[in-house]
């Protein structure tokens, strides 16, 4: 079965995968957001701005 990446992020939205810790619950889908948007703001941190070293 080959599944498009929008094919696939509608099924997982349709089956509802839940993740439980405690009073905590968090779907999948927004889980993998969370934690890409949390990868891409580290990155961000360490990554140097665009011709900054080269300005006095």
């Amino acid at each position: 079965m080959n599944l498009s990446a929008f094919q696939a992020a509608s099924l997982l939205a349709a089956q509802g995968i839940y993740l439980g810790w405690g009073p905590f619950t968090v779907q999948l889908g927004n889980l993998l957001v969370i934690v890409a948007m949390v990868v891409l703001f580290v990155v961000a941190l360490f990554l140097p701005f665009p011709g900054g070293r080269g300005r006095k």
